[in-house]
Formats: C-alpha cells, sequence, structure tokens
C-alpha cells in the first residue's frame, strides 16, 4: 500500500491519505473471501489510487469477492464487473459498466468551431451523420471537431435525476 517509508511509525502520525491506506491493508490482511469497501480511496492521491486499483484487480482474480461503494464512477467503471445505482435508497439501474453507457447514455455530443469562431455543440444519437453533414458544409476539415459519448458519470446523473447538476 506504499506505506513501507512509516513502517516504524505511529498510526497519529500518518496523513488521513496514509491512514486509509493502513485500513485497507489491514482489511486485505489473511486473503478474506469477502471484501467489503465503503469509499475506501477517499483522500487517496492519484499514485496511492492506482495503487489501490491494482490491489483490488488482484484479489479479484484470486477469488475474491468484493463489495465497493464509490462516488468515483471512474473507480467504479475500473473496478467493477456489474454495478448498481442507488438513488433514495432504490436501486434504480444495474449491470455491468458498459452496458448501463450503452442502455441509459445514448446520446453523443458533437462540438466545432462556426467560421466566424462561435464554439457550437449538438447532441445526437447519430453522431456519424451529423460529423458527415458538417464535413460537407465545411467541405473538408471542421474546426475545433471533437465528438464525446456519455461517461458513466452522465449515466449516474440520468438515472438519479441530476442530469442538470452540472
Amino acid at each position: 500500500m506504499g506505506l513501507e517509508a512509516k513502517a516504524g511509525s505511529r498510526i497519529k502520525a500518518l496523513s488521513g491519505g496514509q491512514r486509509r491506506r493502513l485500513d485497507v491493508a489491514l482489511g486485505v490482511i489473511g486473503g478474506p473471501e469477502l471484501l467489503l469497501l465503503d469509499e475506501p480511496t477517499t483522500g487517496f492521491d492519484p499514485a496511492a489510487r492506482r495503487q489501490f486499483w491494482d490491489l483490488i484487480r488482484a484479489l479479484a482474480e484470486e477469488g475474491t469477492t468484493i463489495l465497493l461503494t464509490t462516488h468515483y464512477l471512474e473507480e467504479a467503471e475500473t473496478l467493477a464487473d456489474r454495478l448498481a445505482v442507488v438513488t433514495a435508497g432504490r436501486i434504480v439501474a444495474e449491470g455491468p459498466p458498459a452496458a448501463l453507457r450503452e442502455r441509459y447514455g445514448t446520446e453523443a455530443t458533437v462540438g466545432w468551431t462556426e467560421p466566424d469562431g462561435t464554439p457550437r455543440t449538438e447532441r445526437t444519437d447519430t453522431p456519424t451523420r451529423t460529423v458527415a453533414a458538417l464535413m460537407h458544409r465545411f467541405d473538408g476539415e471542421i474546426p475545433g471537431l471533437r465528438v464525446s459519448r456519455p461517461t458513466l458519470e452522465d449515466v449516474y446523473l440520468r438515472l438519479t435525476g441530476q442530469e442538470d447538476a452540472r
């Protein structure tokens, strides 16, 4: 867990993130069959978070069942085979992350820059068709072109009725 340099330190001398890493380390000692993790990477720096993800993947490959609660949707998408979106105490959707994105995140956003410099965006279920029309209109290269698909976070916001929370 990246705490080797702190091996001789007292717990009260550890930072908050280091204490969280110690909690995780203590939880996995002995190779549990079931591991319950509630917001385990809160307070982790990016390097510690990635190291934790590697540990979780290794435990899962060894057969440990892991129940993870997190508000970090990138973390959920990276680690989970299946996930459930819970709002107001009810499961509103469940399944593999990619399937949830496909089912609830159908619209892509196509963005470009008009000749006068005005940025434009369009939400569409047919981004390829939109890009093709723009290519025809611009006679080739489309200035500032970007196409983005909904993220798991976008899906979560839609499913929990917070889509306009941005």
